[in-house]
């Protein structure tokens, strides 16, 4: 969606998507809107959890649990149960499944496996970003918020698949969050680095640095591979990758600075900056 200033102001219903790179400010928006009252908070990470994921990551927790004796007859004889506990602010589970490709005795995931995950979890982007303009109705007639937020996960940007984006610059105004300054993007990558976390990768992407990795590094397997260490070495390539990525959705819509973000401390703020960002990019 593409406004004038005016058309903005008029907009009852303002709809949202965050984009960017994780920890440039899209879930300290969403949270700040959220807490407002006045925006309902999509976070795409949470549905893929509880919607699309969550028999996967449960099936995954059953697997290790049937191989403790006592679990398995529990399970077994349908003596207990087991259930996600999945929250907006905590995504564990959903992280925990995705996992870090590398040596299983160092908490990796074997590469077929690993492969398999993130073809689930691409699969569960798609269809979360599909459920927007159904989320947008139910926000507003279920549950009387008048705006809504779409808090995306760092990797839309790699899904490639069509129609997607299109979708949300149709129902939603994006709103790219960009790492300006040398400054900003060290600390945003000493901060991945420091506590690597799971990640998708594309296909393509993935194929290309699992060999670079794996030759400066005189590795024949992926399984030999340090889960953390590899995580932290292919963070700056995969962040620097996704930028031209990031900036063609954005020419649908709209782009700020992660400086500009932090100065933003509530629902007045956040208004003002994309009233500003409409008037610099009119």
């Amino acid at each position: 969606m593409k406004f004038n200033v005016e058309q903005f102001r008029a907009w009852e219903h303002k709809k949202v998507t965050l984009l960017g790179m994780s920890g440039v400010g899209k879930s300290y928006l969403s949270t700040m809107l959220r807490d407002g009252s006045n925006w309902f908070h999509y976070s795409g990470d949470y549905r893929i959890g509880t919607r699309y994921l969550d028999e996967h990551i449960l099936d995954m927790v059953k697997q290790q649990a049937m191989q403790v004796p006592f679990l398995k007859e529990l399970f077994r004889n349908d003596w207990i149960y087991m259930r996600n506990n999945i929250k907006v602010h905590d995504l564990g589970p959903v992280l925990s499944f995705v996992g870090k490709l590398g040596n299983p005795e160092l908490g990796g995931v074997e590469l077929e496996d690993f492969i398999n995950r993130q073809a689930l979890y691409r699969d569960a982007e798609i269809a979360t970003m599909r459920d927007v303009p159904e989320f947008i109705k139910k926000a507003q007639n279920i549950y009387g918020y008048p705006h809504f937020v779409n808090d995306v996960g760092g990797s839309l940007c790699e899904l490639e698949e069509p129609g997607v984006i299109e979708a949300l610059a149709e129902h939603t105004l994006i709103l790219y969050i960009q790492v300006t300054n040398q400054e900003e993007e060290n600390k945003l990558i000493q901060r991945a680095v420091s506590a690597p976390k799971p990640l998708y990768y594309r296909p393509e992407f993935l194929t290309e640095h699992l060999a670079l990795y794996l030759a400066e590094n005189n590795l024949d397997y992926a399984a030999e591979m340090d889960p953390d260490e590899f995580a932290r070495w292919v963070f700056p390539r995969l962040f620097r990758s996704r930028i031209p990525r990031y900036e063609k959705i954005a020419k649908q819509g709209y782009t700020v600075t992660s400086e500009e973000v932090s100065q933003v401390k509530n629902e007045r703020d956040f208004l003002a900056l994309l009233e500003t960002v409409i008037k610099r990019q009119s």
